[in-house]
C-alpha cells in the first residue's frame, strides 16, 4: 500500500485516542470553490447543470457518486469530474476558509488525552486536502491528512478510513466528527462511531437518521462532544483496531 502524500507526523510515545475528521463541511467552508468548479464542468461537458438544491447535495460524498444518483455515468460523468478536478485545481479549491473557532477547537482535541492524534479522513481526493490544509493554516494543527485517491481506487468514506486505519498507530479508542451521513456510516463499517457538526452541509435529521451518537452545534462545543463520546466508547475501545486485525488476517498478515 502506498503511504500518504504527507506521511504522518511521527507516533507518539504512548497510544492515545485517534479523532478522524471530515474536511469540507466539518474544519472548511468549501462550498463556494466547490459548487463553482461543478458548475463550470457541466458547462465544459455540455451538460445541463443541476438546480441549486441538487448541487447543494454534491457537498460531501464522492463527486462520482453524485453524479451517479443523477443519472450521468459512464463517458458523460468521467468527463465532468475531469472538468471539475482542472477547474478545482486552478480555481476552486483557493475559495476555502476555515469555519470560525475551528483552530482553537482542535488545539483543545490535541490536548484532550496523552498521545491524542488528529487525522483528516476526506472524500476530497488527498492531494487538493492536503494542498488546501497548508494553503488555510491547519496542516500544523493535524497529525495526517487521508483522502480520496485520484485513479479511483480509493472513493468511498469507508475506503479512507481504512487507509487511515492501516497508517495511524493503534489507538485506545477512535471517533469520527463529521457533517454529513456517509461519514457517519463510513466510520460504521469500521465500527467506529460519530459525532455529527451542525455548520456543515448537513442537518440534524440527517445524521441522526444516520446514527450520529452526537450533535455539536458549533465549533466551541466539538472538545466536549467528541469526550463525552470517546467516555462512552471505554470498553467498546477496540473497535477500529479490530477492523484493522480483521483486514490484516484477511490479507495473510
Amino acid at each position: 500500500m502506498t503511504p500518504p502524500l504527507r506521511d504522518p507526523r511521527p507516533a507518539r510515545s504512548a497510544p492515545g485516542d485517534l479523532i478522524l475528521l471530515d474536511f469540507d463541511g466539518t474544519l472548511a467552508d468549501s462550498a463556494p470553490g466547490i459548487l463553482s468548479s461543478l458548475r463550470a464542468a457541466f458547462a465544459v461537458a455540455h451538460v445541463d447543470e443541476p438546480d441549486e438544491a441538487t448541487l447543494a447535495t454534491f457537498l460531501g460524498p464522492p463527486i462520482a457518486h453524485s453524479l451517479a444518483r443523477i443519472g450521468l455515468h459512464g463517458g458523460t460523468a468521467q468527463a465532468i469530474i475531469a472538468a471539475y478536478r482542472e477547474h478545482y485545481r486552478d480555481v476552486g479549491m483557493a475559495d476555502t476558509t476555515v469555519f470560525p473557532g475551528i483552530p482553537d477547537a482542535l488545539r483543545t482535541l490535541a490536548t484532550g488525552s496523552p498521545g491524542s492524534r488528529l487525522a483528516v479522513a476526506t472524500s476530497k481526493p488527498e492531494w487538493y486536502a492536503q494542498r488546501i490544509a497548508a494553503a488555510v493554516g491547519l496542516e500544523p494543527l493535524l497529525d495526517a491528512i487521508y483522502g480520496a485517491s485520484l485513479d479511483g481506487t480509493r472513493i468511498t468514506k469507508a475506503d479512507v478510513i481504512a487507509r487511515a486505519l492501516d497508517h495511524e498507530p493503534r489507538a485506545v479508542r477512535t471517533i469520527m466528527v463529521g457533517d454529513r451521513e456517509h461519514d457517519v456510516t463510513g466510520a460504521r463499517a469500521h465500527g467506529i462511531e460519530t459525532v455529527g457538526v451542525l455548520w456543515g452541509y448537513g442537518s440534524a435529521d440527517e445524521l441522526r437518521a444516520a446514527g450520529a451518537c452526537a450533535l455539536a452545534n458549533a465549533p466551541a462545543e466539538l472538545p466536549d462532544a467528541v469526550g463525552r463520546a470517546l467516555d462512552h466508547r471505554i470498553g467498546q475501545s477496540g473497535a477500529g483496531t479490530a477492523a484493522r486485525e480483521a483486514r490484516e488476517s484477511a490479507n495473510g498478515a
